[in-house]
């Protein structure tokens, strides 16, 4: 198997998320001195927030899509 080609289950996706919420937060805490804080987050930890959340109600991809296909 080419170490390129990767198939990722919903297990692995979450986990790899937790990963990211929990560095969010251990970085947040560092730079402010506190993880309850209200000090807002600066741009990066803001960017990483909103690019792992996402509302379960939208499918991904959208219907009627036209992202490329593996292999075409």
């Amino acid at each position: 198997m080419s170490i390129f080609r990767r198939s990722e289950s919903k297990q692995d996706d979450d986990a790899r998320t937790t990963r990211l919420l929990d560095g969010l937060e251990t970085a947040y805490e560092a730079r402010t001195g506190d993880a309850c804080s209200s000090i807002p987050l600066d741009d990066f930890e803001e960017t990483v927030l909103f690019g792992v959340g996402y509302d379960q109600r939208n499918a991904y991809p959208p219907a009627g899509h036209t992202y490329p296909k593996r292999g075409r």
